[in-house]
């Protein structure tokens, strides 16, 4: 399907879309909503889970350290997925390496079930996030090549908020399953069905075949060539900026947005609740009501980027994340205080997270498109992930609170970065 836009805008952004449009973001998105919940269900499980395999009470330090530790270690395992998958996606097509993904991520992801030592979970956690960069690398760029441009913004958008429903899943899943967290991680081999779906609905997009035409004849560039992406004046910049600008999200998402369940946590073991019931509502507070706040945060960052325009977009969601993550750290002084202002900082810290697929898309051209959008994003877990796991000692040795409100200073960075990328609204794909 072509992307490009004939005649004049229309006046929704839906309309003119068609069918075959529409079931490729179903289907990108059912992929993208189960990479959360492979995500996410760890860090719903992972204070039973450790508890289980250290042998150790579920407050000992050691299961927060090795929690954090398990978060950096997926962090990398999704940056050498995305970068590898999105240059391969360029290779042989959005297709077949969309199956690899899902497969990867699905399967590895079920073996946990199995794990019995601390060596079994790293192992199979950085299996899994090979997979779960490498499928969002491919979903995000064939969104934005079959949507014509008058929607890809929305499309993008809608893509990435589909995630939300992953981290419900994951929060549904990890109550119902309570300490017996196996269930959870046997539940996760699930998504290996969607493989049937993608292999017979899915087509290759014409800017990606075309490309592949153009490539076998030499008058065009070598498909998924790093470098190539490197060397040329634009591409590459772009590349090692955007990168910067994942990171500042991926980063503060694992670091600031998921410690909103230690707040609720902290808060509530301070007021003297039971430890079992502190933790599920902790659970409770993050997986469903903040993550309301997030979900509405994606859904309109898209809007947003229409609206501002992509630059503006990211510099006012992260200026207002600089106000509302240090409010929510130390303001409320109740549960239902806290309940309220924890879907606000899910709206600030995690609606930028939606204009990675609305963006990184629009940076690079036909072949190099999933190479350079996937290493942005999953580079970009790479040099978050030590920041993760540095984010884990700052908690130890500053507390909780300003640990948070620290870690929130990197969205200065994301601003800084923005200055220097180029505004993608209304414009074309690079060819």
């Amino acid at each position: 399907m072509n992307n490009t836009n004939t005649g004049s805008t229309p006046t929704r952004w839906y309309h003119g879309v068609t069918r075959y449009q529409w079931l490729i973001l179903v289907i990108a998105s059912v992929g993208w909503m189960f990479d959360a919940y492979e995500g996410q269900v760890f860090n719903i499980t992972r204070s039973d889970l450790l508890t289980d395999i250290l042998k150790a009470a579920n407050n000992s330090p050691e299961v927060r350290r090795w929690g954090d530790v398990f978060l950096g270690v997926f962090l990398a395992g999704g940056a050498l997925g995305g970068i590898m998958f999105g240059s391969l996606a360029d290779r042989f097509g959005r297709k077949p390496i969309m199956v690899v993904t899902i497969l990867f991520y699905s399967v590895f992801a079920g073996l946990t079930y199995f794990a019995t030592s601390l060596w079994q979970v790293g192992v199979l956690r950085f299996f899994v996030a090979m997979g779960v960069g490498g499928e969002w690398a491919v979903a995000a760029t064939l969104v934005a090549e079959v949507f014509p441009k008058h929607a890809r913004a929305h499309a993008g958008g809608i893509f990435h908020a589909t995630s939300t429903f992953g981290t419900w899943i994951a929060a549904a899943v990890g109550l119902a399953v309570g300490t017996q967290w196996r269930y959870a991680y046997l539940i996760s081999v699930l998504p290996a069905l969607l493989v049937l779906w993608v292999w017979s609905s899915v087509k290759e997009p014409e800017s990606w075949t075309g490309a592949r035409d153009k490539a076998a004849t030499g008058e065009g560039g070598k498909l998924g060539s790093f470098r190539e992406l490197f060397s040329h004046r634009l591409w590459g910049p772009r590349a090692l900026l955007g990168m910067v600008l994942a990171a500042v999200g991926l980063a503060t998402f694992w670091s600031v947005t998921v410690a909103g369940q230690d707040l609720m946590l902290d808060l509530l073991r301070r007021g003297g609740m039971d430890a079992g019931k502190a933790a599920a509502e902790a659970k409770f507070a993050y997986g469903v009501i903040q993550t309301i706040g997030g979900a509405v945060g994606l859904v309109s960052f898209g809007p947003l980027c229409v609206w501002l325009g992509r630059k503006r977009a990211f510099i006012g969601m992260q200026l207002l994340s600089l106000v509302v993550v240090p409010v929510t750290c130390y303001l409320p002084q109740t549960e239902m205080q806290l309940l309220l202002l924890l879907p606000l900082m899910g709206f600030c810290t995690l609606g930028t997270h939606a204009g990675f697929a609305v963006y990184f898309p629009e940076l690079f051209p036909n072949h190099l498109r999933s190479t350079g959008a996937g290493f942005c994003f999953n580079a970009g877990r790479l040099l978050a992930s030590p920041v993760l796991i540095f984010s884990g000692s700052l908690k130890s040795a500053v507390g909780l609170q300003l640990a948070i409100t620290l870690m929130g200073l990197l969205f200065v960075i994301g601003i800084i970065v923005m200055f220097f990328l180029p505004e993608t609204k209304d414009q074309p794909l690079p060819e």
